[in-house]
């Protein structure tokens, strides 16, 4: 039944996350802080980094990652290689069922003034959605035991105002999480 309601919590951050893999970080802070146990708010911060550090899509990752480590108290295991597929077949059923749906009808909805308008009002609130999200996850790495890790905040400052900079603007991700991860190493974080 556990991995049911898995899929089920899955199935449902699918449906509802619109506008890519950031979108599903405010439907994962919401499992982080639910009764299931499966991680934690702090655990979603690692799991973000390493969905982000990982080849394929954030939504993917973070779902095969959530479901891999879901803590299943009353089992006393983890969830495993079938939690993670699990997870992450909840995530995208939704997808797969609206895209076989609307496939054929796709240029009478692209077209449509109400579906434009509905996707015009949905597009901020996401945005809403996903800073929100973001706060909640910077707080506990930005403030620890009632004090500012300033060195965090910092190499944050830092490599956000670079990543502006035209030229570094184009580098890959991965190339900010090594100078993160040596940052970290030299500052001992």
């Amino acid at each position: 039944m556990t991995f049911l309601y898995l899929f089920f919590e899955f199935f449902k951050i699918g449906l509802f996350a619109v506008g890519g893999g950031p979108a599903t970080i405010p439907f994962l802070q919401d499992l982080a802080r639910s009764d299931y146990g499966w991680f934690n708010t702090e655990e979603l911060g690692v799991m973000i980094a390493i969905a982000e550090s990982t080849p394929g899509p954030i939504g993917v990752n973070m779902a095969t990652y959530a479901g891999y480590n879901a803590g299943f108290g009353e089992l006393g295991v983890l969830g495993g290689i079938l939690g993670g597929m699990t997870a992450t077949l909840g995530l995208i059923t939704p997808s797969v069922i609206v895209i076989v749906l609307i496939a054929g009808f796709l240029k009478a909805f692209k077209e449509n003034n109400y579906v434009k308008g509905a996707f015009g009002g949905i597009r901020p609130v996401v945005t809403a959605l996903v800073l929100f999200a973001v706060f909640g996850i910077i707080k506990p790495i930005f403030y620890v035991d009632g004090a500012f890790v300033l060195p965090v905040i910092a190499i944050s400052v830092v490599v956000f105002a670079l990543m502006f900079v035209k030229k570094l603007k184009k580098l890959h991700p991965a190339f900010w999480l090594a100078l993160g991860a040596i940052a970290g190493i030299l500052l001992k974080l």
